[in-house]
């Protein structure tokens, strides 16, 4: 355990001494099934009877209870420390609606939080951060992001995996001061979440435990609407754990995207929502100078596992016209021009984000962690456009069917290093050949 930690939990708990066990912590919002349903989660150090969410636009109005109570989460440490989990679903709220908030039950109550509701048609431009990597003890770009959304600048936040460098370090107890402290963020907007290669432990229970993602897989993967786009979020650390976990969460993945991505792509539902965007921790391409599968041409995630490369998701994605690959794990920023099998497959005119006919690569991991500054190879790469070494985060607006706005927000310079638009008129798949 670092100093920095040291002192981090002793002034928690010396702060906490007198504080009530049963009052709510680590509150964060996610979308449900829908944007108009929204899930509060939180947790306890003490079990309670009930788990309650009080809501209303202007005052308390409505409340929301968990019939089935709190549910008990065990870290997998020597210390076997637990808490609590409460998660309550807040169903069919109006759109375009903001609402103050406050969660519990009558042993310890909440502050009050705000959130507001999306459209839930594809006729509107929904904005969104995305990072990964963030620390603990070098979250550098929380003060931003916090200062943005209370702006309202956001819509949702994704945190693409590694989360506290560890949320089960120290039995745990980084995971809860983590938690605790993306309250700034996450109990403002949704914050939605992949899982990367430091939630590995005890099979990924933190992550499972802590988070609570649409669909049935535990948020492993899953899917969900705003606006023109259609999001697609799904494990990258299937393809570094069979050894350990086994083939079965690896097929039933792929299984998943191969069919969300051929219902997605039918025209219908191409027509209504043209942009897909998906998003996943360990990259399938980077130019940084270290020996991570994303440097090397036999790329699991890219082609599938050595020994069966059927289940590779780069043709995948290709064949069914993904425009978008946010990708995180590298402890920087870099983006792609379109690529495909290391080739730049441009589009019909000079600029190659001008109807391009393959997907364009955006790695953003650099949202301050203690690994330090990353060194990249030279000369760069033909395929790749930008890269950085600056700690920040990435912005993504979607204005509408046809244009995609995506800058980097460099917290070193306090300023956006990076910007770029992809226009895209008709989004049908070109054969790169």
């Amino acid at each position: 355990m670092n100093f920095l930690l040291l002192l981090c939990i002793k002034f928690m708990v010396l702060s906490n001494i007198k504080a009530k066990t049963d009052t709510p912590m680590q509150i964060h919002l996610s979308f449900a099934e829908t944007v108009c349903n929204i899930v509060v989660t939180w947790s306890t150090v003490q079990k309670t009877k009930t788990s309650i969410c009080k809501y209303g636009r202007k005052h308390v109005e409505f409340a929301e209870e968990n019939k089935d109570g709190p549910t008990l989460f065990v870290d997998g440490g020597d210390a076997l420390r637990s808490q609590f989990i409460h998660r309550v679903l807040l169903k069919n709220l109006t759109e375009n609606v903001c609402y103050k908030y406050y969660c519990g039950s009558d042993l310890g109550w909440s502050p009050e939080y705000w959130f507001c509701v999306p459209q839930t048609d594809e006729n509107w431009s929904p904005s969104l951060a995305i990072y990964g990597n963030m620390g603990l003890t070098h979250a550098l770009i929380l003060p931003f992001l916090y200062d943005d959304i209370q702006q309202g600048m956001y819509d949702l936040v994704i945190h693409n995996g590694n989360f506290a460098s560890g949320l089960s370090e120290d039995d745990g107890q980084r995971g809860d001061l983590f938690m605790k402290q993306i309250e700034a963020i996450a109990a403002y907007v949704p914050f939605m979440v992949t899982p990367g290669n430091l939630e590995e432990p005890y099979n990924f229970s933190h992550y499972r435990n802590r988070f609570t993602m649409p669909g049935n897989s535990e948020g492993l993967y899953y899917s969900f609407n705003l606006g023109p786009v259609h999001f697609i979020a799904f494990s990258t650390e299937v393809y570094f754990s069979t050894e350990k976990y086994g083939y079965q969460p690896y097929c039933n993945q792929f299984d998943w995207l191969e069919n969300e991505l051929k219902v997605s792509d039918k025209p219908a539902n191409r027509l209504k929502r043209p942009w897909i965007i998906t998003y996943g921790h360990r990259p399938m391409y980077c130019s940084n100078k270290n020996n991570h599968s994303c440097t090397m041409f036999e790329n699991e995630i890219r082609l599938g596992l050595r020994d069966d490369d059927l289940m590779g998701l780069e043709e995948l994605f290709f064949r069914y016209g993904v425009d978008i690959q946010m990708w995180s794990h590298e402890n920087s920023y870099e983006r792609t021009w379109p690529v495909f099998n290391y080739t730049v497959v441009s589009g019909p005119t000079p600029d190659p984000y001008f109807e391009p006919y393959a997907p364009i690569h955006v790695i953003t991991g650099c949202a301050g962690t203690s690994g330090g500054r990353v060194k990249f190879i030279e000369p760069m790469p033909p395929w790749s456009a930008f890269r950085s070494k600056d700690f920040g985060y990435t912005r993504l607006k979607a204005y509408n069917k046809s244009h995609l706005y995506i800058e980097q927000f460099s917290a070193d310079q306090r300023s956006i290093i990076d910007h770029f638009w992809v226009i895209k008129s008709g989004h049908c798949l070109a054969s790169p050949e």
